[in-house]
């Protein structure tokens, strides 16, 4: 069974609290187990919670949601930008699928409530990415040594 780890961000709660759900959801529809879901007050805290989870031996993947709505300023790009390019690194450094089912930047509250399905996107992503991954160096087995004499 897939252990994954869920991070969930605070912010726009109305919002993240049916994305959790469709995370949720579609884990248990997939037969995977949500090992420890953390909390953060927004998407630009994500990273650090994401590289705790992906530490953990008991999880294979780790699935990022929340939603990020414009205001007036730029705000909204600067911190799905950060996230996005941190939830990378924390991939790439821990060799442990993490994926971003953050919403935004530029969009409304409406527009964010019609994209609550990502998170469940998020999920699919990680699961899929365990079972399509090759094994790393550290989870392949050791190489055969044949002596090319013996035939």
């Amino acid at each position: 069974m897939t252990t994954l780890g869920l991070v969930v961000a605070e912010f726009n709660r109305p919002i993240t609290e049916q994305m959790e759900q469709e995370a949720l959801e579609a884990a248990q529809s997939a037969g995977a187990e949500v090992y420890e879901t953390v909390h953060v007050p927004g998407a630009y805290d994500a990273p650090l919670a994401a590289d705790r989870l992906a530490r953990l031996e008991a999880v294979d993947a780790v699935a990022v949601i929340g939603t990020v709505i414009t205001g007036d300023t730029d705000h909204d790009q600067v911190i799905t930008d950060a996230a996005a390019q941190r939830l990378s690194d924390v991939s790439l450094e821990r060799d442990t699928p993490v994926t971003l089912g953050v919403t935004g930047p530029g969009m409304s509250a409406a527009e964010a409530r019609e994209r609550v399905e990502n998170a469940a996107k998020a999920v699919d992503g990680a699961l899929d990415l365990v079972d399509e991954l090759p094994a790393s160096d550290a989870d392949a087995p050791e190489p055969v040594d044949v002596d090319s004499d013996a035939a």
